[in-house]
């Protein structure tokens, strides 16, 4: 990948997606393959945390950028993706180590042309991709609007500690107003009813980047009175932040970024309804052998 400072547009991210899975085993989550990107890519930091729109998401151009990456290379047939989110080489294409880029793409752009398909095409263009892609992330840019222009940061303290509650802690409280060394809140989470982790979280409404002088800070503060930290955002990690806070020897500290926090959100059903859509098929030829 080359070093410079300019966002490689996605076809570039193609190969360096490829590494990432085979460092990976094959596979890995979305966020496994991120920040295995972030580990592996020699772009300056500078570049990874610019944001795609912070007023609407909470995801960096560049993740933006791997999105599509992965979608092409899914309908050049090389990856697949669970509904669980788990995206994989295909086994039979395993020794295919590196694609030409401009193939790929010439490649899609013929299959579209060519073939009638039910799926929501990609676009054709560099500028239109991250357009439709933000309408097909709508929910999460109205979720992201509404966590950091209409919760006040008492709110958002108390819907980290229902989200904590709803996620098996218990003993939760939040002390964020006490000035307590910018903790904002402590709870104990029990594992199988046998174990348990005295946990102290911060939550902070961020539109941009949690750095590592954050993470420093609020290790800092949580040395000594708790096993494990959590720090919560609507924001994103950087590079370091992330490295910070898993460093060797110092306490572990948990992240959960803007996007996580939508996902935890919608799985625990906080704030968002879920609706089955109904779907109606005519069986013909039963009608006509009635």
């Amino acid at each position: 990948m080359k070093n410079n400072f300019e966002i490689p547009p996605f076809q570039e991210l193609m190969n360096p997606l490829l590494d990432v899975l085979n460092e990976l085993g094959g596979s890995g989550s979305i966020d496994e393959i991120e920040q295995k990107f972030l580990e592996l890519s020699d772009l300056p930091e500078e570049i990874l945390n610019i944001p795609h729109n912070p007023e609407k998401s909470s995801s960096t151009e560049v993740e933006y950028r791997l999105a599509w990456a992965r979608t092409y290379l899914k309908k050049y047939g090389i990856l697949d993706n669970s509904q669980r989110g788990v995206w994989s080489i295909i086994p039979e294409k395993r020794s295919i180590k590196a694609v030409d880029p401009q193939h790929v793409v010439k490649t899609v752009k013929w299959d579209k042309k060519n073939k009638k398909s039910t799926e929501k095409e990609e676009p054709l263009e560099d500028d239109q991709y991250i357009e439709i892609l933000e309408e097909a992330e709508s929910w999460r840019n109205i979720l992201h609007h509404v966590l950091i222009h209409d919760m006040t940061p008492d709110a958002f303290e108390r819907l980290a500690k229902r989200i904590l509650r709803e996620s098996g802690f218990v003993q939760v409280e939040v002390t964020g107003r006490s000035g307590d060394g910018g903790i904002d809140g402590k709870g104990i989470m029990r594992l199988s009813g046998l174990l348990s982790f005295h946990v102290i979280f911060q939550c902070k409404k961020y539109k941009g980047n949690v750095t590592a002088s954050d993470m420093r800070d609020f290790r800092g503060a949580m040395i000594g009175r708790a096993d494990k930290g959590l720090f919560i955002t609507t924001g994103t990690f950087t590079r370091d932040a992330i490295k910070e806070a898993t460093r060797d020897g110092a306490p572990p500290i948990d992240l959960v970024d803007g996007d996580q926090l939508a996902d935890k959100l919608k799985e625990l059903s906080l704030g968002i309804k879920k609706e089955m859509v109904e779907k109606i098929t005519i069986d013909t030829e039963w009608f006509k052998s009635i």
